[in-house]
């Protein structure tokens, strides 16, 4: 039998070297799969967003109450002015049939 030379020994090294950091490579991505599964339920994705609707401030609940104070304002005034128009439009009618009687009388 021959003696391996240093060659040939470091050869065989080398290969055997290569070899172990093959199978090094495939045990860390099999332990990097499983931690990452591992991990995956327990960090459940969260909403990033809050989920309850934005509150008004004071501001914008005095706008509102002032808006509608305003509007009813408004309403208030229309309707005076409905009335008054239907109030002289009533006085216009009767005006105009007393002078219809008027104008058949002198016939």
């Amino acid at each position: 039998m021959s003696e391996l030379t240093p060659l040939d020994k470091a050869e065989a090294a080398a290969r055997e070297a290569a070899a172990n950091t093959d199978v090094a490579r495939i045990v860390a991505a099999v332990l990097a799969t499983q931690q990452a599964v591992q991990q995956t339920p327990a960090s459940a994705p969260q909403c990033q967003h809050d989920h309850h609707k934005p509150r008004r401030s004071a501001g914008e609940w005095v706008g509102i109450a002032c808006a509608v104070c305003v509007g009813g304002v408004g309403i208030a005034f229309a309707s005076i002015a409905l009335a008054i128009l239907g109030g002289v439009a009533a006085i216009v009618v009767l005006v105009l049939r007393d002078m219809w009687r008027d104008y058949q009388k002198g016939k």
